[in-house]
């Protein structure tokens, strides 16, 4: 990859000046018609139109440059990365699988220094010319101290962790969820690097240990792969539940455990609890009362399921249905909460008396099919105000009319 050639006034011009159409129809359009790599040129529109989203402030900076969609799909959003920052500071942090580079940017803010490693030749030339856009650094000299703020390392993390004599207050890595067929890895010890079994150098080398993990993986597994790990954040964005975060901390007592579930861009507090909570919390089962509460996403895969009954003083519908009911719900509930109009009957033609534009939305918790087929089943699609929400109480497999009023 020619940098020089990215960074010319041309080239930033042209992705600037059409961020907004069509990559393939731009492609087309200017062939052999430019002095600089077009192909790459739309590459960095594509990307950009990719990232408004999730990285809003990167892709509306022009000087920077973005790598192929696979980086882009596994780095965090700004959202994520600058609350993953939040609290920390030190000396010096080290980001064993450094990627895109937006965690380790927004993580490094509160460290004098911060070392960056990734072993992708082409996705370190890219990030590190970023991060030198984003911040203060004086190049990438051999690391001899802690007079700069940002140091670069191109090649394997925990190979640097290894020989390096410098101890760190905090070290953070993501480990790759991605097999050699590009199937979804799960388990940690899967994943590239294995952090369990590096886990006695990463507690050599540093005070904090941070590792972000796949959304899918069971946080009984992550204790079960990591028993010393302290805290398990489960992160959500309007709830959506994001990444886990696994924390350790040197000196913290290890007799207890903690789960916290966050939700971010929304209003709700966020829902902490030791494991044991759960284990020693019982529930009172109910028929539908006057409202229907659906935790948050967050909160179900913490696994409070009996514990946000208790809590808030909610019955649950069903032993293994996550709704739950009453009469009147604390102001602070962190869930959706959904007004009973009526029990109805799933039947083609009640529906359509009920709801003759066809639009309402479905949501189906423990009920005898999935929302996509309970919609095929009675001829609606999503939309409008209205909800039907299919799930099992007590005495069986039911629908509700709701109303959402939170």
């Amino acid at each position: 990859m020619n940098l020089s050639e990215l960074n010319s006034a041309e080239f930033r011009q042209f992705v600037q000046d059409h961020l907004t159409e069509d990559p393939a129809l731009l492609l087309f359009k200017y062939q052999g018609k430019v002095t600089f790599d077009l192909k790459m040129a739309v590459q960095q529109i594509s990307a950009r139109q990719r990232a408004a989203k999730k990285l809003p402030a990167w892709s509306e900076n022009p000087n920077l440059l973005f790598p192929a969609s696979i980086s882009l799909e596994q780095s965090s959003s700004e959202e994520t990365a600058r609350f993953k920052g939040e609290g920390m500071t030190g000396k010096s942090m080290i980001d064993l699988t450094g990627g895109f580079g937006v965690d380790f940017f927004y993580l490094s803010q509160g460290f004098e220094k911060g070392i960056y490693c990734e072993r992708q030749p082409e996705l370190f030339q890219i990030t590190k010319h970023n991060l030198e856009q984003l911040g203060p650094s004086k190049g990438s000299e051999p690391l001899e101290g802690l007079d700069r703020k940002f140091e670069f390392f191109e090649g394997d993390g925990l190979s640097f962790l290894k020989k390096t004599e410098l101890h760190f207050d905090l070290i953070y890595a993501d480990p790759a969820r991605r097999g050699n067929g590009n199937q979804k890895l799960y388990k940690l010890q899967d994943c590239e690097p294995d952090v369990v079994s590096a886990w006695s150098l990463l507690r050599s080398k540093s005070d904090k240990i941070l590792i972000k993990a796949s959304p899918m993986l069971d946080i009984s597994q992550a204790w079960s792969e990591l028993p010393e790990i302290q805290k398990i954040t489960v992160i959500s964005v309007k709830n959506e539940v994001k990444e886990l975060l696994l924390s350790w901390e040197k000196g913290k007592t290890q007799e207890s455990r903690e789960i916290s579930a966050v939700d971010l861009g929304s209003e709700n507090l966020k829902f902490s609890f030791d494991p044991k909570e759960e284990e020693n919390a019982a529930a009172q089962l109910g028929e539908a009362e006057k409202y229907l509460i659906e935790p948050l996403s967050g909160i179900l895969k913490a696994g409070a399921f009996t514990l946000f009954s208790a809590r808030f003083g909610m019955k649950k519908l069903e032993k293994n249905s996550h709704i739950y009911t009453g009469n009147q719900f604390p102001s602070e509930i962190p869930g959706r909460i959904f007004e009973v109009i009526q029990e109805i009957a799933p039947k083609k033609q009640e529906i359509k008396n009920l709801f003759p534009s066809g639009k309402v939305n479905v949501i189906c918790r423990n009920y005898s099919i999935g929302a996509e087929e309970l919609k095929k089943k009675l001829g609606l699609k999503d939309g409008g105000e209205d909800f039907l929400i299919g799930t099992k109480t007590g005495s069986g497999y039911k629908v509700f009319w709701c109303k959402r009023v939170k």
